[in-house]
């Protein structure tokens, strides 16, 4: 079992959610809840993992709030 990180975040035209996996070219997805994002993200991490050649340089560190005056 291995866990990624994935940031998500919702479109304010569309109101959809779009997610990616950092370091995961090509793991990325769009939904209309959270749920089906989380499903398909998992579906295409597990397509991805099926290449031999695949080179994940990543590693998730922290997410930070920046405040500005």
């Amino acid at each position: 079992m291995k866990t990624f990180t994935a940031i998500a975040e919702r479109d304010s035209d569309t109101k959809f959610y779009v997610g990616y996996i950092p370091g995961f070219s090509g793991a990325h997805s769009q939904c209309e809840t959270l749920d089906e994002l989380q499903e398909n993200l998992r579906e295409v991490i597990k397509m991805l993992l099926k290449d031999e050649d695949l080179v994940f340089e990543t590693e998730f560190v922290s997410t930070q709030q920046i405040v500005v005056y």
